[in-house]
């Protein structure tokens, strides 16, 4: 059974669990030149801020009419509501470094300077651009990120095409989205689609890999595991009560032994808690 991972102190913040697992396997160093890239304002770069060289962030939420009053707008980012966040499946303790080379430094040190580094602020203002051309010559960035984005900025194989343009050779391309199993049926995303009728389907871990390797990507590293968030905030972005209804009795059937919705529904403390697979996929440009 999962357990509850309560949130880190870093350097100018707390970072969330689920952030902190992605920042340890993005692995940034004191040189690092990055650019993320997000649907409106994203945590990356206030994330990679006290770490890195320099953070270039861009918002990539695509020209779209305003949402008229019956349906709400796209969440922005990926947030939990209250209570705790908890992370299954093939956790490591987040002292161990991955290169088994002993605990890892305290947070706001680095494996280059062992010294404490002041936190640098995040940019004030995301620079507009299309995630399908971006404003940036080839082999600009070190370290290239999109978090929960990719699927939702233009077509994803000219997203990851520019991605992976403006990374320098032996740079580093992380990608976190949503996956499923490569076995898994197509019963999570009818809920995702009630729930937001514009979700384009959660890809299989497959599918994301050979996305990346389609338009010249080599995968170097892959982290699948399963989170289990609070429903009500999640149905907070719903089309309508409506659809957050039938969202809420579909899974709160299925904990009564009804049929599968792919989400493994489960109640915690009085609470409905559902589950999702995330991937972090680290990718290198093929030259």
């Amino acid at each position: 059974m999962p357990h509850p991972a309560t949130a880190v102190q870093e350097t100018g913040g707390t970072i969330a669990p689920h952030l902190r697992r992605l920042l340890e396997f993005v692995e940034p160093h004191t040189g690092d030149v990055c650019l993320d890239v997000a649907r409106g304002r994203g945590p990356m770069p206030a994330a990679l801020g006290p770490h890195v060289h320099h953070v270039t962030a861009v918002d990539a939420t695509p020209v779209a009419p305003p949402p008229g009053p019956a349906r709400p707008g796209r969440m922005e980012t990926v947030e939990f509501g209250t209570g705790p966040v908890r992370i299954t499946g093939g956790a490591r303790d987040p002292d161990e470094r991955r290169d088994g080379a002993g605990p890892r430094p305290p947070a706001g040190m680095t494996r280059e300077d062992p010294r404490p580094r002041p936190a640098r602020p995040a940019p004030r203002v995301p620079i507009k651009a299309d995630a399908t051309a971006l404003p940036y010559r080839d082999n600009t960035f070190s370290l290239v990120t999109a978090r929960f984005s990719l699927y939702n900025l233009g077509d994803p194989g000219d997203v990851l095409r520019e991605l992976l343009r403006v990374c320098r050779p032996g740079g580093r391309v992380v990608v976190a989205d949503l996956v499923r199993g490569n076995l898994a049926g197509p019963e999570r995303d009818r809920i995702e689609r009630l729930r937001d009728p514009d979700h384009p389907g959660t890809p299989s871990i497959a599918r994301l890999t050979e996305m990346i390797t389609s338009v010249g990507g080599s995968i170097r590293r892959l982290d699948v595991f399963t989170v289990e968030r609070p429903v009500e905030p999640w149905l907070a972005g719903a089309r309508d009560d409506g659809a957050a209804d039938r969202i809420r009795a579909a899974l709160l059937d299925e904990v009564d032994g009804g049929p599968r919705t792919g989400a493994k529904p489960r109640v915690i403390g009085g609470e409905l808690w559902f589950t999702q697979s995330w991937a972090h996929v680290a990718a290198e440009p093929i030259p």
